[in-house]
């Protein structure tokens, strides 16, 4: 009987030991396509590419009409020089095209840091959430790529940490 109860307390010390995972879930595609920083960044960028499709336009026209213009001046002029004014407008259309491909990529590039950053701060924020929430697992999810496939809706914390984030940005 003394045994039973040593073997009892034994078991009830080790059940209490063993601290239950607390896990949560987020849909990533939901709290970064959601997110108003990264919202009101893509509209800061659409804005910027319309300007540089303008300015592009705005060349390319300036451009056509110069080709125009050194054409009649070509018709009128000896065939040797005509190939050298249409040698001239081959080497500024390269020129012209480099530099317009030059400014769309560092564009590019400029958004995809922005958006990095984005990513980032919103990794960092479901991070301290985790810690100052005692979840000993928050894992990601998404319809691209799906790491959980079944969540119970109270262990999904997508909405609570958009709001946090949006409530944050809004600071």
């Amino acid at each position: 009987m003394k045994n039973i109860f040593y073997v009892a307390a034994f078991m009830l010390v080790l059940s209490s030991c063993q601290q239950q995972a607390k896990i949560g879930f987020v849909n990533n595609g939901t709290v970064i396509n959601d997110y108003q920083e990264k919202k009101d960044l893509e509209t800061k960028y659409q804005g910027i590419e319309e300007a540089f499709r303008k300015r592009a336009d705005s060349v390319g026209k300036a451009f056509q009409l110069e080709v125009q213009e050194t054409q009649l001046t070509a018709q009128k002029s000896s065939q040797a020089k005509a190939q050298e004014l249409m040698g001239g407008l081959q080497q500024k259309q390269q020129v012209l095209q480099q530099r317009m491909q030059m400014e769309q990529q560092k564009l590019q590039q400029d958004f995809q840091v922005e958006i990095d950053s984005v990513i980032s701060k919103v990794k960092k924020h479901v991070k301290d959430y985790g810690k100052k929430n005692g979840y000993t697992y928050i894992l990601g999810t998404s319809d691209a790529a799906a790491t959980v496939m079944y969540g119970a809706e109270e262990n999904d914390l997508t909405k609570t940490i958009l709001e946090e984030l949006n409530k944050e940005y809004k600071k």
